[in-house]
C-alpha cells in the first residue's frame, strides 16, 4: 500500500461574536468584528464603492440579502500546503460574500439568491452554514456596470479575503491542544487497484463566472490561478486538496 497526503483538521468553534475596536478571534471561542475595517479595504480597490460588515445572528435571516457570491470558512494553513500538514478552521461562524453594483445591478447572479436571506441558503448542506452559525456579512457595492468585466468581482473577493486573512494569521497561532475537534486524513492508493477519479465542472465562462483553484489559504482567493487563464483545461485535484479548500467558487 502507497500512502499520499495525509492532512489534520482541527476545529475550533465560536460561540459568540460581538462589534468591538479590533477583527479578533480567539481560541476560547469569542470573536470580536471591526466594522469600520470596510473603509479600510475600500481605499485599496478603486472599483468598490462601498463595504458594509455585519454580524447575522441565527435569529436574524429573516432579512433581505443581496446575491450570495460565496460562503467561506475561516481555515487556514498553519504547516504545510494546501491539501497536506495542518489545517486551524473554525466551526459556528462563516463569512457571507454578497454583492450589488451601484445601478442595482446584482452581481454573479446566476442562481438567482438575492432575496430573504432564510429562503436563498440550503442550510446543513455541504459547504453551508446550519441555521445555528453566526454569519458574517462582507457586503459589497461595485462602481456602476463594472459588474460585467473580471476585475469587478476580483476586486470583490480580493478585499473580502484580505478581510479573511485577519482572522487566519490569529488561528494559525492557536494552541493545537485547545482544539474542539481533531480530523486526520491519510490518502492510501493500493497497486493493482483501481482509483476512482470523480470529473467535476466547474465555471470559468467570462467575468461573472470563474473558479479559482491552488490559493495559498483553504478556501483563499490570493495565490490562486482563475480556470479562465487555465485555458479551462483539466487539472488533477487529490482528495485531500479538495476536502482542504483547494478551490474557490466566484459566482
Amino acid at each position: 500500500m502507497n500512502t499520499g497526503s495525509r492532512l489534520t483538521v482541527r476545529a475550533y468553534h465560536v460561540n459568540s461574536a460581538l462589534y468591538g475596536d479590533e477583527n479578533r478571534v480567539n481560541v476560547d471561542g469569542t470573536m470580536t468584528v471591526r466594522r469600520e475595517t470596510g473603509k479600510e479595504l475600500m481605499e485599496r480597490e478603486p472599483l468598490i464603492r462601498d463595504i458594509q460588515i455585519r454580524i447575522i445572528r441565527p435569529d436574524e435571516h429573516r432579512q433581505h440579502t443581496n446575491t450570495v457570491m460565496d460562503v467561506i470558512p475561516l481555515s487556514a494553513k498553519v504547516l504545510g500546503k494546501v491539501g497536506e500538514g495542518i489545517t486551524h478552521t473554525l466551526t459556528g461562524v462563516y463569512v457571507i460574500l454578497t454583492g450589488i453594483d451601484e445601478s442595482g445591478r446584482q452581481v454573479c447572479n446566476f442562481g438567482a439568491s438575492d432575496g430573504i436571506l432564510e429562503d436563498k441558503i440550503s442550510w446543513g448542506q455541504a459547504g453551508t452554514p446550519l441555521e445555528s452559525d453566526i454569519l458574517i456579512s462582507f457586503d459589497v457595492v461595485l462602481k456602476e456596470n463594472t459588474w460585467a468585466e473580471r476585475t469587478g468581482p476580483e476586486a470583490i473577493h480580493r478585499a473580502c479575503d484580505s478581510f479573511c486573512q485577519i482572522f487566519r494569521e490569529q488561528m494559525k497561532r492557536f494552541n493545537g491542544y485547545k482544539c474542539t475537534e481533531k480530523h486526520v486524513f491519510q490518502e492510501t492508493y493500493e497497486p493493482g487497484r483501481k482509483d476512482i477519479v470523480i470529473v467535476k465542472e466547474v465555471s470559468g465562462q467570462g467575468a461573472v463566472y470563474d473558479t479559482r483553484l491552488f490559493g495559498k489559504e483553504p478556501g483563499g482567493y490570493e495565490g490562486g490561478h482563475s480556470v479562465i487563464d487555465m485555458g479551462c483545461m483539466p487539472v488533477i485535484v487529490t482528495p485531500n486538496e479538495f476536502r482542504d479548500g483547494i478551490m474557490h467558487a466566484m459566482d
